[in-house]
């Protein structure tokens, strides 16, 4: 069976709850979900069982010290053009820069061919389908002086996602703690 793939590391709690008082006022978004909220460092797509496998194992070998993370500003995707996510973003961190970049060399190192866009952290906090840009700009004033956090990063999760009809459901497959070889199903 297929599994669809991506490694992230989660907030803590009371980051969630910060984030999700920014989860409101625009109309006709599809608002993540408090408990799904998470940064993306790595998105692998489609893979199979034996795959997975390799993956699980490989990400099971990388080694980081713990770092701290803020969070700042809020900001949506594509920059020109109609607005299709708003997200919260990621004060410059080299620690993180420097964990995803281990991710993704430990992924090609398998031969995985993943994504070739510059990586941007940020959290998504909505998806939009046709709403107009004036009310996202509003949006971005109001909203736009977030800060959140700090907080401590000491683990990254692969997971898997499940694609519906209202969105994403999402499942962690294993969470990695920093240091060597210190997982957990």
């Amino acid at each position: 069976m297929n599994k669809r793939l991506f490694v992230a590391i989660d907030p803590p709690e009371d980051i969630r709850v910060q984030l999700a008082g920014l989860c409101c006022g625009l109309p006709e978004a599809r608002w993540t979900p408090s408990e799904q909220l998470h940064l993306t460092l790595c998105f692998i797509g489609e893979m199979e069982g034996a795959t997975f496998l390799d993956i699980r194992e490989a990400l099971s070998a990388i080694s980081f010290a713990p770092f701290s993370l803020r969070l700042q500003g809020v900001g949506f995707f594509p920059p020109r053009g109609q607005p299709r996510v708003v997200w919260a973003g990621v004060e410059k961190s080299e620690p993180l820069l420097g964990l995803q970049r281990k991710i993704t060399t430990r992924l090609f190192q398998l031969g995985l061919e993943l994504e070739n866009r510059k990586f941007s952290p940020h959290i998504t906090l909505a998806r939009l389908q046709q709403t107009a840009p004036a009310k996202v700009g509003k949006y971005l004033e109001i909203n736009g002086l977030f800060a959140g956090g700090p907080f401590t990063v000491d683990r990254f999760s692969l997971y898997s996602s499940i694609l519906g009809r209202k969105g994403a459901s999402h499942l962690v497959e294993q969470i990695y703690f920093c240091g060597e070889n210190t997982t957990r199903e």
